[in-house]
């Protein structure tokens, strides 16, 4: 991997710069707060991509991805582009010789997650995803909390997100562009339920509804699922479930209900709650507020990885595990049957 002499030799881009959320300003806004130089900006609309030059003043916007990794200079890209364009995408940046940071998720495939990390391997350059979510203060808690012992040996997870609502017409409503209904948020939800479950996966299940809504949204016949659900078996005998829905009209709390031998731990963004019984029977309950997120460890992390050396949290092999999770639940709801992971 390529080693700078200090983070400002780092020249980056990104590929993507417009669209939903503004995440192009984003991640080089990121990227300068870590030390590194911003050099360049592609989109596809040439309005966006002037707006990028306004945004930054000295970069150098571009409408071809071809020619901005020919002429700019840049050695370190975030691609922030619709899912299904990830890998392709990430593997023109690579086999160019520069390095790549992929929105989340890393890619839709664990077949498109090999290939992108075999070029990074080959050419020796890094390649992560933007999982700055690892850094959340919700998670971090929960780490520390249930890591302390607060609830016992974890027995099982359960990851949910959604409520009753039609989608929007947008790329994320499209299966073939999205990858389905667990993709979005779900591979969030996985991040932080990896980090909590230190086991090898066994097996992974997976279920889904579609159809309801379809006839409403503007995608038809290639509307994400109404519904989705993955189960994942853990070698040493925990299991961990998502649901990402958009029937359900009674939503349970949270965003992940951990359930342990001595209680129950709960947490959205903001909160947590953590249910114990007493020695006498009596339910204990404890509330409190979680700490801000420090997504911005993400980007430091990259630059001293290339500056410094240091061990780079986010690996490509870590962004492939929750997207091993979802591609295997996909084909086990087409096959109706459980799978065996190639990755454990």
């Amino acid at each position: 991997m390529a080693r700078f002499r200090k983070a400002e030799d780092i020249k980056v881009g990104v590929i993507g710069y417009g669209g939903a959320f503004s995440m192009g300003h984003a991640h080089l806004s990121e990227m300068m707060k870590a030390g590194m130089t911003p050099v360049s900006a592609c989109d596809i609309d040439p309005e966006r991509a002037r707006v990028a030059e306004t945004d930054f003043p000295g970069i150098k916007a571009y409408t071809s991805v071809a020619r901005m990794l020919k002429k700019s200079g840049a050695e370190l890209v975030a691609i922030i582009t619709p899912h299904n364009t990830h890998a392709r995408l990430a593997l023109q940046c690579l086999n160019a010789g520069v390095s790549v940071v992929c929105e989340k998720p890393f890619a839709v495939t664990t077949a498109e997650c090999d290939r992108m990390i075999a070029a990074a391997k080959r050419r020796r350059l890094l390649l992560s995803t933007y999982h700055n979510r690892h850094w959340d203060g919700c998670i971090m808690q929960a780490v520390k909390r249930i890591r302390g012992g607060a609830i016992g040996d974890i027995i099982r997870i359960e990851a949910h997100m959604g409520g009753y609502g039609r989608p929007r017409d947008w790329w994320r409503s499209s299966k073939k562009i999205s990858g389905g209904i667990l993709y979005d948020w779900g591979v969030h939800l996985l991040e932080y339920s990896l980090q909590l479950i230190d086991s090898e996966i066994v097996e992974v299940a997976g279920y889904r509804h579609t159809g309801f809504w379809a006839p409403e949204v503007a995608w038809k016949k290639d509307t994400n699922e109404d519904e989705g659900f993955a189960v994942a078996r853990f070698r040493n005998g925990a299991w961990l479930t998502l649901t990402i829905t958009s029937i359900d009209s009674n939503p349970k709390k949270g965003q992940l209900e951990i359930t342990g031998t001595k209680g129950t731990y709960i947490f959205s963004n903001k909160e947590y709650e953590i249910v114990t019984h007493g020695k006498d029977g009596a339910v204990n309950i404890e509330k409190g507020t979680n700490p801000q997120s420090e997504g911005w460890r993400f980007y430091q992390n990259v630059a001293d990885s290339l500056v410094k050396g240091d061990r780079l949290v986010i690996t490509p092999e870590w962004a492939r595990r929750p997207i091993h999770i979802l591609d295997l639940a996909d084909q086990s709801a087409r096959k109706g049957k459980a799978l065996k992971p190639q990755y454990k």
